[in-house]
């Protein structure tokens, strides 16, 4: 090894000089956990094993004092060697997450506090975000190991090793590396008209009526957006909501939408009504949930113009025979657009995520309507 410093990397990326005394207060408490004494001769025959360089990391050096135990066949000390190595390893996860705990703690916010996740759809500290905190390291560790396993079995070693130093050194990016779950996912809403949420897990039968379709349907998103970690997208909602509300009040409804329906004190007419199911539905899923370490759902809807829609939905057909209505759900498409634009003045609606669908032709929309 030379008479030069040597200095060698642990754990944390620190580099320290490398001490030989390190190596022989663990190899000695080996020994004694057998029952054994290391003498002098024995750390000299161990060392002359070992080969240690400038830069080299803690876990090489004790990889190579395993190897050389082995070799001079002192198997029970190198079986209690690796005991000893798994034990301080537990150690110090044990210590990494307590001491997590005291910095999310003292953090400011919940994004200053998260090591591994900070995300803007979490605004408060609390029990339940901290929870969803503590296991994604183990959760990058399990990502990254299925990852290079493949890696390793369709290009090698070598890419499998190169792919984890450029995510190590961030010239890459690996996306949801904290949890297990799939990333987005655009979903048809067309098995929960027919089984409710009973496939998924739920307990909720089919929608019936307009205000179980509202709750249902909160419930139907919830529960797919907790097992993703990312969007849950429902393009079909309006339509179907639109299909509710038609069943409710008749296909025309948008053409008497001032008329009054609600026959308690309150009086009111339709369109009061289908805008509370749209504060009903908005609001709820824009609440944070246990499901998701206290974030809300991320939850995206479509618009659609008229050709767009015909090419989607133009042979669709629900449950009970009948199609869609492009005039009333056109209607209901730009009444959503603007009760969503207005509530947005009186509060912070991160959710649904607005997209639109158009058709184009020679860089113009086609239905010029929209």
């Amino acid at each position: 090894m030379g008479n030069k410093e040597i200095f060698i990397v642990k754990r944390d990326g620190k580099k320290v000089p490398f001490s030989i005394e390190k190596i022989r207060n663990a190899v000695a408490k080996a020994f004694l956990a057998v029952g054994s004494f290391a003498t002098e001769e024995d750390f000299i025959t161990l060392l002359s094993h070992l080969h240690i360089s400038d830069g080299m990391t803690v876990e090489e050096i004790q990889n190579q004092v395993e190897t050389a135990l082995m070799r001079e066949k002192y198997f029970a000390v190198a079986k209690a060697y690796m005991l000893y190595r798994q034990k301080h390893t537990e150690t110090r996860e044990i210590q990494s997450k307590m001491n997590f705990l005291m910095n999310y703690c003292n953090a400011q916010n919940a994004a200053t506090g998260s090591k591994f996740d900070a995300n803007a759809n979490v605004e408060k500290k609390n029990i339940a975000t901290l929870i969803g905190e503590l296991p994604k390291k183990n959760f990058i560790d399990l990502n990254r190991k299925m990852i290079t396993d493949r890696i390793k079995e369709m290009y090698g070693k070598e890419l499998a090793d190169k792919y984890i130093g450029m995510l190590n050194e961030h010239f890459i990016y690996k996306n949801d590396e904290t949890s297990l779950a799939n990333y987005c996912a655009s979903i048809t809403m067309y098995p929960w008209l027919l089984n409710g949420t009973l496939p998924i897990g739920g307990n909720s039968m089919p929608p019936t009526n307009l205000k179980s379709f509202c709750g249902g349907f909160i419930n139907m998103v919830f529960i797919v957006s907790s097992m993703l970690s990312g969007a849950c997208a429902t393009p079909e909602f309006l339509m179907y909501l639109d299909y509710f509300i038609r069943k409710e009040y008749g296909d025309d409804y948008f053409g008497r939408s001032g008329d009054v329906v609600d026959l308690s004190r309150r009086q009111r007419t339709i369109d009061k009504m289908i805008t509370d199911c749209f504060e009903q539905i908005v609001y709820s899923i824009n609440q944070p949930t246990g499901a998701r370490n206290f974030q809300a759902v991320f939850w995206n809807i479509s618009y659609y113009d008229r050709l767009y829609f015909k090419s989607l939905f133009g042979e669709f057909l629900f449950p009970d025979g009948s199609r869609p209505v492009w005039e009333s759900l056109s209607w209901l498409q730009k009444r959503f657009m603007k009760w969503f634009n207005k509530e947005r003045t009186k509060t912070v609606l991160t959710f649904p995520v607005e997209t639109m669908a158009l058709l184009s032709r020679e860089e113009d929309v086609i239905d010029t309507e929209y």
